[in-house]
This record gives C-alpha cells, sequence and structure tokens, in this order.
C-alpha cells in the first residue's frame, strides 16, 4: 500500500475519532506530500527514498519546534508539536539504535580504510547513504565523530 494510501487511510480514522492532533499531522504529510509531487512536475508517486526524506524532515521539524518552545517555557505549544512527530514517525521504517548504527558506521571506516577526523565528510557521505531512512543524520554524525577522533 502506498504512503498516500496509508496517509488518507489514517485520516479518516482521525476524522472519526475526532483526533485533531493527529490529523493536524496527517494533513500536513499529505500537503508536503503534494507539494514534493507537483514540484517534481510527476504525475506518479514519489519514491520511496523521497517519501522517508520528506516524512523525516516534517518530524525534525516538529522536534526542532518542540524544543525552540521548550527553551522559551512554552510548554502549552511544545506538547502539540510532540505528539505530531511522534504520529509522523509511526510512517517511517523502525529506526536503528544507536548501537547498531556504531556497528555499520565501523563497517564503513574499516571496509573504506577511513582513519581520523580528515575522512569526516567522507565518511559522513558513505554512511549517510547506506543509513537513509533508517538512522537521522544527527546520530550518524555524532558516531561518526567519536569513532573517528
Amino acid at each position: 500500500m502506498s504512503l498516500q494510501t496509508q496517509i488518507m487511510d489514517a485520516m479518516k480514522t482521525a476524522m472519526k475519532a475526532k483526533d485533531t492532533v493527529t490529523l493536524e499531522a496527517l494533513r500536513a504529510v499529505k500537503s508536503a506530500l503534494l507539494l514534493a509531487q507537483t514540484e517534481s512536475g510527476a504525475k506518479e508517486e514519489l519514491a520511496e527514498e523521497e517519501e522517508i526524506k520528506l516524512l523525516q524532515k516534517l518530524v525534525k521539524q516538529r522536534k526542532d519546534s518542540a524544543a525552540i518552545y521548550t527553551e522559551q517555557g512554552r510548554e502549552d505549544l511544545a506538547a502539540p508539536e510532540i505528539e505530531q512527530a511522534a504520529v509522523i514517525e509511526k510512517f517511517l521504517p523502525a529506526q536503528l539504535s544507536e548501537e547498531e548504527v556504531e556497528a555499520k558506521v565501523k563497517l564503513i571506516i574499516e571496509a573504506n580504510g577511513f582513519s581520523g577526523m580528515a575522512d569526516m565528510g567522507k565518511t559522513m557521505g558513505v554512511a549517510s547513504k547506506e543509513l537513509a531512512g533508517s538512522a537521522d543524520g544527527k546520530t550518524i554524525s555524532a558516531v561518526v565523530k567519536r569513532l573517528l577522533a
């Protein structure tokens, strides 16, 4: 089942349940998907990798907003952002734990012969491609820095 179909089904369920936070998050996802589709000029659906990147971007935006609201002492605004991020994350593939990311990055470093902070950019490039969708960039970056330092 395509992501758009899953989103529409979840929207119907949220409407019936009168779950406004979930509905708002799903509408944002639907809007972003439609916008991305029209930008590319394609009538067919987006590739799965593009959908995953889009969902990750939306989750990151919500988490960043929640962090800013929390810093400013606005828990009333932070809570819905966190709830929306959780709703969107349900449509993402399962995220790897930090230990799993570390194991994969070690393999990448060994396979390519990277060493030292001078190779951080190269390592990040390879790691980001291999772990796309299954780990966020912040986690990958932290693990790469730790292993190359």
